[in-house]
């Protein structure tokens, strides 16, 4: 026999797999759970674009939103402390998440700034002094990370973002948005006017200036990651696109309101949704084309239906689109007698018009409220 002539013969036999249409590949992968449709990705480039593909979505089972990471403070000790929480939402599907990411270096203190796509963006404090960190890109779920090196501006800004599709690639991008009285103590304005990305891939920072759009950000503005481009809410009806080289341009936002604060802005179903709070009302309209700046209303809700008469009158109160379902999760604030608050969560499915509630959050809860969809399948590139 001829030296690697069998070799060649196994490599020129196909697998009976490989004879299958795409269609019933399809077929076969919905009859299996999430976690195993995961895996299915790792089997070739072909599984892999099948499982991705947005004609597949309502057939193949998708990660759902599993809980929120937010922070609770304590005001009855001498001195106030912070704690961070997770609070499962999904019921027994999920794998119990461990909110103090032990697995993580050892650091003095441990912020998440971001979450997407089943990794989180935490800021590393070094020092107690507040200016030595590091970024850390995580994945609760498999307990892999990745250390980014912060910039000259890291430790001063409150708007960091992260942006991470496992569908397109292992990498992910960091983003930072650099107000002017960074930049200059002399200058007191917040407007953004440079963005800095960093890029997994290359392994390094690059910075751009935002030109001549007059950009404030919110501290805890809402924000989304879609094809290769991160939209943050901004204040003045506007809604800010960043590509991954850090260009910049702004969409307005469907209806003024005065330059009140921003709108929460959320991912469903592979589409940008924003969520307008009225007196009376939530209004929900979803971005059509982010070149013209389209808008189409696809929902009103009013209070007395999204919070029925027990929480009719509530007026602080975050919006999230769930991302695979066509239901409304409101986090709302109740306050009670003396002062204390308690944080609550509702859904609202918008097809059958019924609410019901779905956990409390606790006690004192401090925003932002992140929302985490788990990622089980090893997509991390370069993690530890």
């Amino acid at each position: 026999m001829v030296p690697g002539s069998s070799k060649k013969k196994r490599d020129t036999e196909k697998s009976p797999v490989s004879e299958l249409s795409d269609d019933l590949l399809v077929e076969i992968m919905s009859l299996l759970p999430y976690k195993s449709t995961c895996c299915c990705k790792c089997v070739s480039r072909r599984w892999r674009d099948l499982v991705s593909h947005p004609d597949h979505r309502k057939k193949l089972p998708q990660s759902t939103l599993a809980g929120f990471f937010f922070e609770t403070y304590d005001i009855t000790s001498r001195q106030v402390s912070r704690s961070r929480r997770y609070q499962s939402v999904s019921g027994n599907w999920c794998p119990r998440i461990n909110a103090s990411l032990s697995f993580l270096p050892k650091c003095e203190r441990l912020d998440i700034m971001d979450s997407c796509n089943g990794l989180l963006l935490c800021r590393c404090w070094k020092s107690t002094d507040g200016k030595m960190m590091d970024y850390v890109v995580c994945n609760p779920a498999t307990e892999k990370w990745v250390v980014v090196p912060a910039t000259n501006w890291s430790s001063k800004l409150w708007a960091i973002r992260l942006g991470f599709d496992p569908a397109v690639s292992s990498h992910f991008h960091v983003f930072e948005f650099v107000p002017a009285f960074v930049l200059d103590e002399a200058d007191r304005r917040r407007y953004i006017k440079v963005v800095g990305v960093y890029s997994s891939k290359a392994g390094v920072w690059t910075h751009e200036s935002t030109g001549n759009h007059l950009v404030d950000i919110c501290i805890f503005s809402s924000s989304v990651f879609l094809g290769g481009v991160m939209y943050l809410s901004s204040y003045n009806d506007l809604v800010i696109a960043v590509d991954m080289e850090g260009k910049c341009k702004v969409i307005r936002t469907p209806a003024l309101r005065d330059g009140c604060g921003a709108y929460d802005i959320s991912l469903s179903q592979g589409r940008l949704y924003l969520a307008k709070h009225g007196d009376s009302e939530v209004s929900i309209w979803a971005l059509d084309d982010s070149s013209t700046g389209n808008w189409t209303l696809k929902n009103k809700v009013s209070h007395l239906q999204l919070f029925e008469k027990e929480y009719s009158s509530m007026h602080d109160y975050d919006v999230i689109i769930h991302p695979e379902d066509n239901a409304i999760i409101v986090l709302c604030a109740q306050l009670h007698i003396g002062g204390q608050s308690l944080t609550k969560v509702l859904s609202y499915n918008v097809e059958s018009r019924e609410q019901h509630f779905m956990t409390d959050l606790g006690w004192y809860c401090r925003i932002p409220y992140l929302s985490y969809v788990p990622l089980f399948s090893e997509s991390l590139a370069d993690a530890q």
